[in-house]
């Protein structure tokens, strides 16, 4: 991949784009990196699909991200849509708005794909070799992998996202409740599946928002660089140190915490209930943290099709 790529992660919280190259040694070069949050699934409904509000915020970053784009003059594009847009039924008419707006072409994936994506980003960034349960919690779902490298070896997407949670149940019993139904059926699936063994001779790996801010806060990180957190290792004694700091203060007081960015002041009420219940449920002390994941794993998937499949951008 001599000519540059951009790969775009589009969630139910989140828009990223990532700019780069692959060097000789066929690791990602970075050229540029944008994060926003847009809150796509803000005001959900199952009957009517993605708010109007939210598909106007996050076209307005998509517009931002296609000039980006065209500057580093990079034709090949890989914009992958998860959970929101996949629920939604006005999902594939906003497929259709962005390419008109933008002219970048998303395409919807489902669970299983966006985990393969992020696990083969995630081995790459941690040069991970031996055992591991991969979570990755979105603002729909989160997803958890069991892989060994970059070989998965069981995957499961559940209905706990960050905004799904946050928007649906609210308060924290209900929340707790709807966790542990859903991470105790999946600890049930893997051991059923024979997994057991292999559970007990992995680690953890948690990457997207939720660990990283956990990291950020851990470590009093002040400009929301996640990059300065990979590779964090994060105990359950400092998870619940924070949590018992963040959770009696309101949303708006939360915003003090250092390392706390502006747009997760509510919904890191639920990403640390699933970070915790994930960690108590099955028996994890640490949790490493990776700042690579889907966007890497886009572009890797790019580099190894030789470039096929790729669309080409069009501005809109």
């Amino acid at each position: 991949m001599k000519h540059p790529a951009a790969s775009i992660d589009l969630g139910t919280n989140s828009a990223r784009l990532l700019i780069g190259t692959l060097d000789e040694g066929r690791h990602i070069r970075p050229l540029f990196v944008k994060k926003c949050i847009t809150r796509l699934g803000g005001g959900f409904s199952r009957t009517t699909g993605l708010s109007p509000e939210a598909r106007s915020r996050t076209l307005a970053v998509l517009r931002d991200f296609a000039v980006e784009i065209t500057r580093h003059g990079v034709a090949d594009i890989r914009a992958v849509a998860t959970s929101a847009v996949r629920d939604a039924v006005n999902g594939p008419e906003f497929v259709e708005e962005v390419f008109h707006e933008t002219g970048i072409r998303l395409r919807i994936i489902d669970g299983r794909e966006e985990a393969l994506l992020n696990l083969r980003g995630v081995a790459a960034g941690l040069r991970l070799e031996g055992r591991f349960l991969l979570f990755d919690i979105g603002g729909g779902s989160t997803e958890y992998t069991l892989a060994q490298g970059a070989s998965m070896i069981f995957t499961r997407s559940l209905p706990l996202g960050v905004v799904r949670l946050t928007e649906g149940k609210g308060d924290i019993p209900s929340m707790e409740d709807k966790i542990d139904r859903e991470l105790e059926a999946l600890r049930r699936d893997m051991v059923a599946a024979g997994h057991e063994t292999f559970l007990s001779q992995a680690i953890l790996v948690g990457t997207a928002g939720t660990p990283a801010t956990l990291a950020a806060i851990d470590v009093k990180l002040s400009d929301f660089d996640y990059r300065k957190v990979h590779g964090h290792s994060l105990s359950l004694k400092a998870i619940t140190r924070i949590r018992d700091t963040l959770f009696p203060l309101t949303p708006h007081q939360r915003l003090h915490v250092p390392g706390l960015e502006r747009g997760r002041e509510d919904l890191v009420v639920a990403g640390i209930l699933i970070t915790m219940r994930t960690m108590e449920l099955f028996g994890f002390e640490r949790l490493t943290v990776c700042d690579t994941g889907i966007l890497e794993g886009i572009l890797s998937e790019a580099a190894c099709q030789g470039g096929g499949d790729s669309d080409t951008f069009s501005p809109g």
